[in-house]
């Protein structure tokens, strides 16, 4: 029995209960947003080392991070280093996007040492196992599906809203078609003459989600890759479809989310997620940034978070990050760290503007440090302590500098809190009690799970190291 379905008849699931626990809310209103479809709970059956979590507008934003090799670049050991890296620093959800060699090896690796959700697209593996994408069938879609199911993946980027009709409306676009998995579908209903098999086949896959408990993300495919395609015709048109399916895996009990833009402009982010959430009667929304401007190449994960954090006010459930290396490379560990901590501060500032219950303790928390002078508690309650403890010590590295009430930005003489805290000593103005006693108690916080610094959580010791035996790759080809 699915998530969704167990909802609905009125059941709180071990998944359910966990959930209301990090969320610090009721199993009964867990239950409800699951079974109204406002929220999802990405919980394959098979997924043994999953902390259950949730998605949906009613819940603490979440933010998922892409790993994935490719045939230029990284192997399983390196995989497994983004995902613990990933996981370590705040990811709530990391897809694999695998493109290169071994991939039923890293995705199986990906699920066993994985305590989130994992999610694929099934679409490159049958790339793959092509001998041609114009080759791809629609059993290898639905062989493939239904093999990353019993593998415990979690949820699927399914680009079924992608149809022949939608075509020529990309054709006046500065950029095309720039979704992956769009592109490739576009390119086969082009040479085969036919509608997106991943629309004629999608109640099919709606029995394999369902007897798994995949989680649908409907994939964009026809999603704007810069400002001047946001918000035309094959965007929209695209997404009523999604909101047809939406409702179609719902009737098969199976749990939905859906996908949205990529480049959007600042003043229609808004517009954008209210559509989505009209049309696709409250699913929970998964935006990939949206980037505000297209001039950055380098410091994309800057310019999308801009546009996540107002997604996030605007009631998306889930930010997808942008590293640096957007539209440069793959990404690094370096560049997993930075585009995790961007979006773990678009997330939280979306949290924050939104009055989520608990969300300012961690802000309130961390201030209340920083005025006392307790550097060290100020690092442990930053969202990245390594780089802030780095940062401090670069200039001031003594541990008597750990108790000094100035850094080197301001020096002893000027620094603004130490000169305020002496005013009020003096008697000049009221004093601010700044004893450990008196400060926010975060762990006590109503959103503690959900809201304390994510970062080292994931437990490394599983990781296997580069000696260790791994599964050998079981992929075949179309003609096996």
């Amino acid at each position: 029995m699915t998530q969704l379905a167990a909802a609905r008849n009125g059941t709180v699931t071990e998944a359910m209960a966990r959930v209301a626990e990090r969320e610090g809310v009721e199993p009964e209103f867990v239950r409800q947003q699951v079974a109204d479809g406002q929220a999802v709970i990405p919980a394959n059956v098979g997924h043994d080392s999953l902390d259950p979590m949730i998605i949906g507008r009613e819940f603490a934003t979440k933010v998922n991070a892409n790993i994935g090799n490719s045939e230029e670049t990284s192997d399983i050991e390196g995989e497994l280093e983004k995902l613990h890296t990933a996981v370590h620093y705040g990811a709530d959800t990391v897809m694999d996007l695998s493109t290169g060699s071994n991939l039923d090896a890293i995705r199986s690796a990906n699920v066993e040492h994985s305590p989130v959700p994992i999610g694929t697209v099934p679409i490159y593996e049958a790339v793959k196992r092509a001998s041609d994408p114009s080759e791809i069938t629609h059993e290898l879609l639905l062989d493939v599906i239904e093999k990353q199911a019993k593998q415990g993946v979690d949820y699927m980027t399914i680009h079924a809203g992608v149809r022949m009709e939608h075509l020529p409306l990309t054709d006046g676009r500065k950029t095309g078609i720039v979704s992956r998995g769009g592109s490739i579908l576009a390119q086969w209903i082009e040479e085969n003459g036919m509608e997106n098999p991943l629309y004629t086949k999608f109640e099919a896959i709606c029995e394999i989600f369902r007897e798994y408990d995949v989680t649908f993300s409907l994939g964009d495919g026809l999603r704007p890759g810069c400002l001047a395609d946001a918000g035309d015709d094959a965007q929209f048109a695209e997404l009523d479809t999604l909101g047809e399916l939406t409702r179609t895996a719902w009737e098969h009990d199976v749990q939905v989310m859906v996908e949205g833009p990529g480049h959007v402009p600042m003043d229609q982010v808004a517009g954008q997620v209210e559509r989505q959430q009209e049309v696709c009667d409250g699913a929970p929304f998964y935006v990939l940034g949206p980037l505000v401007t297209d001039v950055a190449p380098g410091y994309d994960h800057i310019t999308s978070a801009i546009g996540a954090t107002e997604a996030g006010r605007a009631g998306a459930a889930m930010l997808c990050y942008v590293t640096p290396k957007e539209h440069l490379g793959l990404p690094e560990k370096s560049d997993v760290r930075d585009g995790l901590a961007a979006y773990r501060i678009a997330a939280h500032a979306a949290d924050v503007a939104n009055g989520r219950e608990g969300a300012r303790d961690w802000d309130d928390a961390l201030s209340e440090a920083r005025y006392a002078f307790d550097w060290r508690e100020q690092f442990d309650l930053a969202l990245d302590p390594d780089r802030a403890r780095e940062y401090h010590d670069q200039t001031l590295p003594g541990d008597n500098y750990k108790e000094a009430r100035f850094c080197s930005m301001c020096g002893v003489e000027f620094c603004s809190m130490r000169i305020d805290q002496d005013a009020r000593e003096d008697g000049e103005m009221e004093t601010i009690e700044a004893d450990v006693d008196d400060r926010t108690a975060l762990e006590e916080s109503s959103a503690a799970e959900v809201n304390q610094p994510p970062v080292g959580t994931h437990d490394e010791a599983d990781i296997p190291g580069p000696d260790a035996d791994m599964p050998a790759d079981t992929e075949g080809r179309a003609d096996d």
